[in-house]
């Protein structure tokens, strides 16, 4: 069974909304789309290659199906990673709305999105990569169907946008497998899944207090 990859880009305060351009995703007014061009570097693009170079599908959103779909096909593919893998590979978009997609290689989902996911995760080949879609990534959270997750954190506070980890996200414990620093302050890492949350306590019992 092959793993499935979210890459997400994340404000200090956990927002993912409009990391790439104003118009990007102005729903409910976001006045900052664009927020993370400002702190993207050479060490942040190289990672992007390297994370893109093992997809061998792409599932993703609707919102972030159009605005990829707006760009992407743009872009020449000779000697860029991204633009290529974008172009050349697979796209399976989940929506409850759209009833067509006309990007090369994109198809839409049928039926239960948990349970289409599935089936493609037991099919042979590469990763397959999540982008942005931060409802379809609560989705995929809340099915246990995300095997990794790779963070890019910037030196940012919004204090408003929609975020990666709302309310109701379902509670699990990752575990740290790479990380590394940008010269922009970004922050790069993957937490791969490892399962229920554990507790503890450091406060003393009643036993030590009394003696």
């Amino acid at each position: 069974m092959r793993p499935l990859v979210v890459t997400s880009f994340l404000t200090l305060d956990g927002v993912a909304q409009a990391p790439g351009g104003p118009t990007e995703d102005p729903s409910g007014g976001f006045p900052f789309g664009g927020w993370l061009v400002p702190h993207f570097d050479e060490v942040i693009g190289a990672q992007m290659d390297a994370w893109f170079a093992g997809a061998g599908d792409f599932l993703l959103g609707r919102r972030t199906y159009e605005v990829f779909a707006a760009h992407w096909p743009e872009v020449p593919t000779e000697e860029d990673r991204i633009s290529w893998s974008l172009n050349s590979l697979p796209k399976h978009v989940a929506s409850r709305t759209l009833t067509s997609v006309d990007w090369q290689g994109a198809r839409l989902l049928e039926g239960d999105v948990a349970d289409a996911v599935r089936a493609l995760k037991a099919a042979d080949g590469g990763e397959l990569q999540v982008h942005g879609s931060i409802g379809l990534v609560q989705t995929l959270l809340a099915g246990d169907l995300v095997d990794e997750l790779r963070l890019v954190v910037f030196p940012v506070l919004l204090g408003t946008g929609r975020r990666l980890f709302a309310d109701g996200t379902v509670p699990r414990t990752w575990r740290l497998v790479t990380s590394t620093a940008s010269g922009t302050g970004a922050l790069l890492a993957s937490y791969q899944r490892v399962g229920e949350v554990l507790t503890g306590s450091f406060q003393l019992d009643q036993a030590e207090l009394s003696r």
